[in-house]
This record gives structure tokens, sequence and C-alpha cells, in this order.
């Protein structure tokens, strides 16, 4: 037989108060007398009582919940980000509701977070269209984009310089000789890609005197699979090497090329930009872009918190430094 929750009409029943004194109580309002509190915090602890924490918002008009909008719990990089998140929500007691948006729904996510009166939303989509603008611009609750990037600039967000981590990689590459360099992306129409890892890889090419080919720009999803199925167009592109924007792309890019005989990093470098645990998992072992995955959750939930609590932000777009380490899958 289930075992029934436990309730605040149970507790002010067996307290002999009314549930309005058990809220009282239970949300710190000192307008209780000390052998009425007593009592009351004497039964919660009998009956182990849990209250409510979105009630508990409701009623003392405090922000308790904050919905996070992730586009693939699945995703490494997205599970380290929200690791970070959950870990300062923590510190503030804060609920968190998290959401599958799977990219394409999220305003439709963002909507029902809104439905379930959330105090504050923590954005990590790499999709920002028209409808979800308008919705989180006409939203009465805070939103920061954690990991996630909008050319408008409509809301506060943390990242690092992608434009400049992915160029900063596309150049040890060509410093290593390389003239075909394969880009390796997800969907080309989400501004993160295009607009800055994207612009990142030209930003190198143009500045050392190669011409851009749209035939070495692949793109795919998030997944090992869709790396590892496009290993044979980059290979057969005349590509010998390959910046990818993920790390489970890479793991299947590398994987591929392994597979079928090509040396790594002999005859072909393969250079990622996450530094997700999976860049220890692949042999050889991935070079990176050191991203400080956790801290750009971390911070974001921080931002986060002091716009709830009305407090004013030192700036709206902060950008966490980047660094790079070399593993086995490159020569530099």
């Amino acid at each position: 037989m289930e075992k029934q929750a436990v309730t605040i009409y149970d507790v002010a029943r067996e307290a002999g108060v009314s549930m309005a004194t058990v809220s009282r109580v239970v949300n710190g309002n000192t307008n209780v007398r000390s052998e009425t509190k007593e009592k009351v915090e004497s039964v919660i602890e009998q009956l182990n009582y849990r209250p409510n924490a979105v009630a508990r918002g409701l009623a003392s008009r405090r922000s308790t919940t904050v919905g996070i909008v992730i586009p693939d719990v699945t995703n490494v990089y997205f599970s380290e980000l929200s690791r970070g998140i959950d870990d300062v929500a923590r510190m503030y007691n804060y609920q968190i509701i998290l959401a599958n948006s799977e990219e394409k729904n999220a305003a439709e996510v963002v909507e029902s977070l809104l439905s379930k009166q959330v105090d504050g939303i923590l954005y990590m989509g790499n999709i920002i269209d028209d409808r979800l603008r308008d919705q989180l611009e006409k939203s009465n609750v805070p939103v920061v984009l954690s990991g996630s990037v909008d050319v408008e600039n409509q809301n506060p967000s943390v990242n690092i310089d992608y434009i400049s981590a992915v160029q900063e990689i596309t150049d040890k590459l060509i410093v290593s000789g390389h003239k075909k360099i394969s880009f390796v992306s997800g969907p080309l129409d989400q501004t993160i890609n295009t607009e800055f890892k994207l612009k990142g890889y030209k930003n190198a090419l143009k500045n050392t005197g190669i011409k851009f080919d749209e035939s070495l720009i692949f793109a795919g999803e998030y997944e090992y699979q869709s790396g590892y199925q496009l290993g044979d167009e980059i290979r057969q592109s005349g590509a010998t090497a390959s910046v990818v924007v993920d790390d489970e792309m890479a793991a299947g890019v590398l994987n591929f090329m392994t597979d079928n005989g090509v040396k790594i990093p002999e005859d072909f470098e393969v250079v990622t930009v996450n530094n997700s645990h999976i860049t220890l998992l692949t042999r050889p072992q991935l070079s990176s872009v050191i991203q400080p995955i956790y801290d750009i959750g971390a911070v974001s939930m921080r931002m986060l918190t002091k716009l709830m609590n009305n407090e004013e932000l030192e700036t709206p777009e902060i950008l966490l430094a980047h660094g790079y380490v070399k593993r086995e899958s490159t020569k530099n």
C-alpha cells in the first residue's frame, strides 16, 4: 500500500492549530507565540513533514523555484553545466524544475515553466528564435542565458568567448601545416554555431590567407553517431584535420578515422571545444579548448539569484576565461 504524503492539514490537526499558523511557522513568520511555534515544530518533526516548495514560495511571496531549460539532458556538456547550477541553487535553498526542450519546442517549454509560477529561468538552448525572444521579453520573471548566446543581447548571459576560442584552435592546426581543415558542427541554423564558432574558424583562415571552402563545413547533431557518420564525408573531402564544436561528435569523428586505418594525429588531427570528460575516454585522447563548464553554470545561477532579489548586476554579459589542453589527437 502506497504511503500517503504528510500534508499541512495533518500537521495543523495534530498540533491543534490552524493551517495558517503552520504556514507562518514554516515560513519563519515571527508573529507566532513561542509555545505555539515549539508545538508546531515538534509535530513537524514527529510526522516528518516536508513543505511543498512551490506552495511555500507562493505563500511567502519569496523566490524559491527556478526553471532550467536544457536542450538535451543526455548530452554531457549540459549535464556538467547543470551541476554548477544545482550546487549554487542548493546554497540559496532554491528548488529546481528541469525541463528538456529538445531545441525545437523551447517556447512551449518556457511557457510551461511560467505556468508553474517559477521565479526565474535559466536558458541553455542553442536556438533563440523570434517567438522565444518575444516570450522571454514579455515574461515577468528574470531570465539568464547559461552557455547560450543571443546576438541581440536581450538577456544577461554567461559564456566564454567562442569566437576567440575556435580561432585559437584553428590557428594551431594551421601552424601544424594544414590547409584543408574541416569544421564539424551542430545545426547551422543555430546562432552559436554560425555567428560565433564558425566565425572564429573563418577568422583564422582569413588571417593566414587560406581561402574559405564551403565543402569543408559539415553539420550534424550533437551526438556520437552523427560525428561517426560524418567521418566518411570528412575523409572524402580531402580534409587533413577537423575542428569539432561538440565532444561527442568529435569522439565519433576520431573513432571513424581510427576504425578506417587513419593514424591520429600523424595523418589526421582532431580538436574539440568543450573539454568534458569524454575527451579523456577516447583513444587517443582529444585535445580541446578548456571551458569552465561547471563555472558557467554556477556563475549564471548566481547572476539569476541577484536578479530574483532585485539586486543590480555589475555587467549583463560575463565571459569567463578559456584555455587549451593538448592531448594525443593533435601535434600542437
